[in-house]
């Protein structure tokens, strides 16, 4: 009995013996394949690859940008030459100020018709007023105080219309009031900031005639910024106004600025397909500069993807990979295909179907020791 007992055992032994060295001749000739010893095994842990709602990250170049309703593009309003300028670029100005001073014989000769109509309106009104006297002394006729009336009547609306056009002209109405008191005519006239920020630009000279038409000065009120970007047509549907963004500029070391999409455009541009968005900034501390580049991460809607840990890739060659279990001990080097890492996990583009064990920690380490055997197998 006692040798049967010891012929099972020594039989036992060597299946053993030989499913060992089956498993160490089988990695030898597979270098993908790696059997760690019962020491690593016991470091290492698992998980599954499983499903779950992502939500992916859309890039997109961008820029930064002026606040359009946050800008003011000024000119003359009247044509005249320049005769001082007094704001500078970057400098920082205030709603009224004065940027620069036009000489206009226009200005002169709209003034001069206005004090023309005023003195005849004041002729006017004292006409009627006699005729008013005479009319009820029986000196004269209906029809003469009628006439009388009417001329007064003509040169108040005279008189308005030649102040209107002071004002166009961008007399103030306290300056028009004094011409009216004084008689004094002015022909200068400022060019005034119609918003509070800085010059952003100028383009005028000392000695420039300049028309209605022509932006002298750009005045920008940079405390809140625009990004911009343009998104490719083909990945239009998955932006929309509210959605999380992030903006990454260079020029502050890619530093992560957090806001929403304020705007997304309704046409496509037909030259670049694509769809202009844009987020809002805060930019109070003036770190950021408009026309900087940026790099514009829109977080799109969660769906259901294919994931697995990061620290679940083995990165060789350029390339990503991962331990999956194969039984008994043995786990095999698998290729994948994966998105950028997000929030420790990253999407599987490629290689796994799903429900696979793959090896989380000690991934590296299991990598290492497949090295070993396979330069002492080479």
């Amino acid at each position: 009995m006692k040798k049967i007992l010891v012929l099972i055992m020594v039989a036992v032994l060597l299946a053993a013996c030989n499913k060992e060295s089956d498993k160490a001749a089988h990695q030898k000739r597979d270098p993908l394949l790696v059997l760690p010893s019962a020491e690593l095994l016991a470091q290492l842990k698992f998980t599954k690859a499983t499903s779950q709602p992502v939500a992916e990250i859309l890039r997109v170049a961008g820029r930064i940008d002026f606040d359009e309703y946050r800008l003011a593009r000024i000119g003359a309003t009247i044509t005249g030459r320049v005769t001082a300028i007094d704001a500078r670029l970057g400098q920082d100005v205030k709603k009224g100020d004065v940027l620069a001073r036009l000489n206009s014989s226009e200005l002169s000769e709209q003034q001069l018709a206005y004090l023309k109509a005023r003195a005849q309106l004041e002729l006017n009104r004292r006409n009627a007023e006699r005729a008013k006297v005479l009319f009820e002394a029986d000196v004269i006729g209906a029809a003469e105080l009628q006439r009388r009336e009417s001329e007064y009547k003509i040169s108040q609306a005279e008189t308005r219309a030649a102040a209107d056009q002071l004002a166009l002209l961008g007399v103030s109405a306290g300056s028009i009031e004094r011409l009216s008191k004084q008689g004094e005519i002015n022909s200068v006239t400022p060019v005034l900031a119609t918003l509070s920020g800085v010059v952003v630009e100028r383009k005028l000279a000392q000695g420039q005639v300049v028309q209605p038409a022509d932006a002298l000065f750009v005045v920008a009120d940079l405390s809140r910024l625009w990004a911009v970007a343009q998104v490719p047509e083909q990945q239009v549907g998955q932006v929309k106004v509210g959605q999380t963004v992030t903006i990454e500029v260079p020029a502050l070391g890619n530093e992560k600025l957090v806001g929403k999409l304020i705007f997304v455009g309704q046409t496509i541009d037909p030259e670049t397909r694509t769809v202009l968005v844009r987020t809002e900034l805060d930019n109070h501390d003036g770190r950021l500069k408009p026309a900087m580049l940026a790099s514009m991460l829109i977080e799109t809607k969660p769906v259901e993807r294919l994931v697995v840990p990061a620290n679940a890739v083995v990165r060789q060659n350029d390339e990503d990979f991962v331990f999956v279990a194969e039984g008994d001990g043995a786990f095999r080097l698998l290729k994948v295909k994966l998105g950028p890492e997000q929030g420790g996990i990253r999407v599987v583009l490629g290689g796994l179907k799903g429900g696979e064990e793959l090896v989380v920690d000690g991934a590296f380490h299991l990598n290492n020791e497949r090295n070993r055997k396979e330069m002492e197998g080479a």
